[in-house]
């Protein structure tokens, strides 16, 4: 198995990867994005994200998909969106792979932070990553405004 920067190529191989994860956390109708999309929008000339990928015998078997915030209190800062192994290839490494490369990517870029979020149903995860060193913060709450949302404040407020 190699752990490598995902490319264009990748987009296909990293969305189905993408609607497995939205069908592992329930939500199997979720992901309405493209492979088009993914390649706009991550291979532009500001990319909104990056990519590693875990590639074994010529397939793409995981992502770790990322992107760059900043916090008032830290500075620069990765967000890692989505860490995802194939069902059939959990256990092998890859997971761990992949998240050691977004952990040496942090350091390399001098970041004080690197944050992502977990389903408090998600024990496997949970453990893994307070085993590793990383905080699980009980006291924040994820805040989101979907899209019904956005339209909704806006006829109400504009």
């Amino acid at each position: 198995m190699i752990i490598r920067k995902g490319t264009k190529d990748d987009m296909k191989a990293i969305l189905d990867l993408i609607i497995e994860l939205a069908v592992f956390e329930k939500e199997p109708d979720a992901v309405v994005i493209t492979e088009e999309d993914l390649i706009r929008d991550g291979f532009s000339s500001n990319p909104l994200f990056h990519t590693f990928v875990a590639e074994k015998n010529g397939d793409i078997v995981g992502v770790a998909l990322y992107y760059y915030r900043y916090s008032t209190w830290k500075g620069k800062t990765i967000h890692l969106e989505d860490l995802v192994v194939k069902e059939s290839q959990r256990g092998t490494g890859a997971g761990f792979a992949l998240y050691s490369e977004i952990i040496k990517q942090g350091k390399k870029d001098n970041v004080r932070r690197i944050e992502w979020n977990v389903l408090d149903w998600n024990e496997n995860a949970i453990k893994f990553y307070e085993k590793s060193g990383a905080k699980i913060l009980k006291d924040w709450c994820v805040v989101q405004m979907d899209e019904i949302g956005i339209n909704n404040f806006l006829n109400l407020n504009t």
